[in-house]
């Protein structure tokens, strides 16, 4: 077996990065959850972190391993909000410049509070311009980092420090088994926190969970191979959307995830109303979709208790309100 790219001591040694600066975020509970869900369900309000999400975390366990030199020339990213605003956000704490490849759809607070933290904006169309040669043209142009959203070791060691937290607080609270869901797009997150409790929690199994129509992780799962999305618009979980699974993360999901789970979007509308309603968290579509399946789609979850990690919270009025309309 080829070794994986990424080790326990590489997310360790993340967290001791971020020691200084992330905000460890609580599971929280609300018995109104537990009785729509039929278990007890403990959510991992990841929306509480740096701007809004957990890519902070990735985003600084890079930027701050950079040599000084490297990093002092700039920083690149592509992303439809929550890793620009994550990288935006760790360049600007650095005092290093940052350019980020936006789709031109992505939520307008999202580009906006990108370009609040300092960074430069540069929109494509996500239809039909390729982010990833923008990207490398950007930074070969200018002699910036490309730090890229999730095929990137440090970027998911970094995000694997959710993980810790998960398998320190899920002992605390008495839990030794559970599945945990995990919003996932390109599989950053799914897999750093999979090598996390792999490590330090063994009987927790993590399993990813995307939008109807864009399932691209759950059908590699099952077939064995990456499988990619035939388009890159149409759901409102803006952002999950990915072409298909890293190239980085799909080996450690296929040896450490359970099944995936495939949500559609009505049920994220309605884990946002009751994430809000119960827990008094703000939370964006695809930010929900893992409460969504912990609530809605119990068939889909083993043991009596699950532990759903919300990620991110970076939501327009509109689609707030909208939420706040349907019935939890």
């Amino acid at each position: 077996m080829t070794p994986s790219p990424v080790s326990i001591d590489d997310i360790r040694a993340a967290n001791e990065r971020l020691a200084p600066v992330v905000r460890r975020t609580p599971l929280l509970s609300s018995p109104f959850l537990d009785e729509i869900a039929g278990r007890r369900v403990l959510v991992k309000p990841e929306c509480l972190q740096h701007t809004g999400s957990f890519k902070f975390r990735g985003a600084w366990s890079a930027i701050s391993a950079l040599d000084p030199e490297v990093r002092a020339k700039g920083i690149i990213a592509f992303s439809s909000g929550n890793h620009a605003q994550g990288v935006a956000h760790a360049a600007a704490r650095h005092g290093v410049p940052s350019v980020i490849v936006m789709p031109e759809d992505a939520p307008a607070l999202k580009i906006a509070n990108t370009r609040a933290l300092g960074a430069e904006v540069v929109l494509y169309d996500r239809e039909n311009e390729d982010r990833d040669e923008i990207g490398a043209r950007l930074a070969s142009e200018r002699g910036l980092t490309l730090i890229k959203p999730f095929d990137e070791p440090l970027v998911v060691a970094g995000q694997g420090t959710c993980g810790l937290e998960i398998a320190a607080q899920a002992a605390e609270a008495g839990v030794e088994t559970a599945d945990v869901l995990v919003c996932c797009g390109g599989g950053g997150l799914t897999s750093g926190i999979a090598l996390a409790l792999e490590a330090d929690a063994p009987g927790l199994r993590v399993r990813p969970v995307e939008p109807v129509g864009f399932d691209d992780v759950t059908r590699s799962l099952e077939s064995g191979r990456i499988e990619r999305n035939p388009r890159m618009s149409g759901s409102i979980c803006d952002a999950i959307v990915t072409p298909a699974p890293g190239v980085l993360p799909f080996p450690i999901m296929q040896r450490l995830c359970g099944p995936g789970v495939v949500v559609p979007d009505e049920l994220c509308l309605r884990a946002m109303a009751a994430a809000f309603t119960r827990l008094k968290i703000v939370l964006e579509p695809g930010g929900a979709i893992a409460l969504a399946a912990a609530l809605y789609m119990p068939e889909t979850v083993e043991g009596d208790t699950v532990i759903a990690v919300a990620s991110g919270g970076n939501v327009d009025v509109p689609m707030f309100t909208k939420a706040l309309e349907t019935t939890p």
